[in-house]
């Protein structure tokens, strides 16, 4: 089974692309999405994110409807996390593996009154869709795709948390992590969710599509109120990359088994039973170790490699980029990389092609 393989070549739109493209935004491809590159001035989006608060258009996404008297056990047999104990409006995020063990699919699970909400990508949004619906067999179970309904905003930054609380009366470092509210934003009904990317707690909105446009303008004001502003994924990968958070279909995917992607704490529960994959997870668990690891590496050339670019220890290939960017915390360009676990302690240093300059693995968060 193969589903990133599989996914549309079509640049996707999102129901705010025309309007940054009007607002004077530079547009790029991320997550298979045209999404904001910058703004205008990418570093100072960066520093948003880390000294007041910014606004991030989260428009990549796909949302799933599971309901029936079955949703959770099926939801549970074939997914990572534990999904049949959710409290109600608490989530979890889980893996979605073939036989192998291979990441298929990153799914997080919100259960709700009377359904669970499974949110992943946009960019392989039909073949997962396909995928799942062929597990669906005996259980009372209905799968509705809900991605043409609903769109994403979110804060984030030391004062996301503040700002939200201003805005909806709920304060998201009071709720546990994935949870949400029902709350309304000048009068616009929303989902509140946290996040803590980096260990800060955020907030993210979850609107119907329509109300996308207005509600962005209404968290703009108020964003800019607080030295803030919005922030595009130039400015968030950087981030993302500081903080180690790997994201799938750059750092992850279907050439990986979770330990290799360092996802093995995060999104596996190791007492909830039997499901897709596990016996592969449970093997690799009880060996204790995989032949290559996720790391991040400090780059001592003047821009971070293209993925894939191999990485040599003594002329010989020790592993491979995914993704870069340039590190304003370091002052240099890091990236995320596969290499061989006798490389991956920080200090390691390993070599790129063509003489090209060497990378040294390095610890995350970067403080």
């Amino acid at each position: 089974m193969s589903i990133l393989s599989n996914s549309p070549v079509a640049l996707l739109s999102t129901p705010l692309t025309e309007f940054h493209r009007q607002s004077g935004a530079q547009l790029g491809t991320w997550f298979g999405c045209s999404l904001p590159e910058h703004f205008g001035d990418w570093l100072g989006e960066y520093r948003c994110l880390h000294e007041s608060v910014a606004l991030l258009d989260k428009n990549y996404r796909a949302y799933l409807d599971f309901t029936g008297p079955d949703r959770a056990r099926y939801l549970n047999a074939i997914l990572t996390n534990n999904i049949k104990d959710l409290p109600e409006n608490h989530g979890t995020i889980s893996l979605f593996l073939n036989p192998q063990g291979r990441i298929l699919a990153e799914i997080e699970t919100q259960a709700l009154p009377e359904k669970l909400f499974c949110v992943s990508y946009a960019l392989i949004r039909e073949p997962l869709i396909a995928a799942l619906d062929k597990y669906i067999i005996m259980d009372d179970v209905t799968l509705t795709d809900r991605t043409s309904d609903f769109a994403s905003l979110a804060l984030e930054g030391p004062k996301a948390a503040l700002l939200a609380e201003e805005l909806t009366g709920v304060d998201p470092a009071d709720l546990a992590e994935l949870e949400t509210r029902l709350v309304s934003v000048h009068r616009i009904p929303c989902r509140l969710g946290k996040r803590s990317p980096g260990g800060t707690a955020s907030a993210e909105f979850l609107v119907d599509r329509s109300h996308a446009e207005t509600l962005w303008n209404i968290l703009l004001e108020a964003v800019r109120k607080h030295g803030g502003g919005p922030a595009g994924y130039q400015a968030l990968s950087s981030t993302r990359l500081e903080q180690g958070i790997p994201w799938f279909s750059y750092d992850f995917g279907e050439k990986q088994i979770p330990h290799e992607a360092g996802l093995q704490d995060s999104h596996i529960s190791y007492t909830k039973g039997c499901y897709t994959g596990q016996e592969i997870v449970e093997r690799v668990r009880s060996r204790g170790q995989v032949n290559r690891v996720r790391v991040t590496l400090k780059y001592d050339a003047s821009q971070p490699p293209a993925p894939g670019t191999p990485l040599l220890s003594e002329g010989k290939e020790a592993g491979f980029t995914t993704r870069g960017a340039f590190s304003p915390a370091l002052n240099a360009p890091i990236g995320m990389a596969y290499i061989r676990r006798e490389k991956s302690t920080p200090g390691s240093i390993v070599e790129l092609p063509d003489a090209a300059g060497s990378a040294t693995v390095i610890a995350t968060p970067i403080a």
